[in-house]
């Protein structure tokens, strides 16, 4: 697998290439967002990890060209801005993940792992299970003839449980292949978006056919 790293900070890019490279991945480096946004269009790159503060091009502007040419690229923002709103307009531009400066390598390597497991299935345009058709490019669910078009994250979220419709994927499975925590024993993400998902493809006649496993995770019925 190839990465492409654009970064401007020559100690966090060299740092980086050398811990990709020690595991296994072919890294090519860009140190502006031209460069960044010219070497993403080469097919030969897998995964991109972009850092938003760039020099001449911004690295919102960079995902908005890559987002145009590529659409099913996997990029991982690097920000150092926490704010929720900050990290939900990286989001909103396409970006497929996010870390926060300063972060954890091993945190890092957790998100490429599992954007790039997400990239295995990219060849698939639509899937349908449980009564619902899921375009993976466009985030649109259909549901009883209504469309609603998905957030990146959520859309990522009902996909997993459509492609195991009728297995219980556990909370811990969906926090690693959804958000590419490895183990996160606080957080409620997976319940908050569940219910986001169930407020969109639900119908007053007809609730969204997405049950809760009580203390294990949750399951999309495998038929209507």
């Amino acid at each position: 697998m190839e990465i492409l790293l654009v970064e401007d900070e020559t100690g966090i890019a060299d740092f980086l290439e050398r811990g990709l490279r020690a595991e296994g991945y072919r890294v090519r480096v860009a140190g502006d967002g031209e460069a960044g946004a010219r070497l993403a269009l080469d097919p030969e790159v897998d995964l991109v990890v972009l850092d938003r503060m760039l020099p001449g091009l911004d690295g919102l502007e960079v995902l908005t060209r890559v987002r145009r040419a590529r659409p099913a690229l996997p990029v991982i923002l690097l920000t150092a801005k926490a704010e929720v709103a900050d990290r939900v307009e990286g989001l909103d531009h396409g970006a497929t993940d996010y870390v926060t400066k300063p972060f954890a390598f091993e945190e890092l390597l957790a998100r490429i792992r599992a954007r790039l497991r997400d990239g295995d299935v990219a060849s698939e345009r639509v899937i349908e299970a449980a009564g619902i058709r899921l375009d993976l490019l466009t985030r649109e669910a259909r549901r009883e003839g209504v469309a609603t078009r998905l957030p990146e994250r959520e859309a990522e979220l009902l996909a997993h449980l459509m492609r195991n419709a009728g297995r219980v994927c556990h909370r811990e499975e969906l926090l690693s292949s959804v958000w590419g925590y490895t183990h996160d024993p606080g957080t409620n993400i997976v319940q908050v978006y569940v219910g986001y998902l169930r407020r969109r493809l639900g119908r007053p006649e007809s609730p969204a056919p997405i049950e809760t496993m009580r203390s294990v995770g949750y399951r999309l019925r495998a038929s209507r």
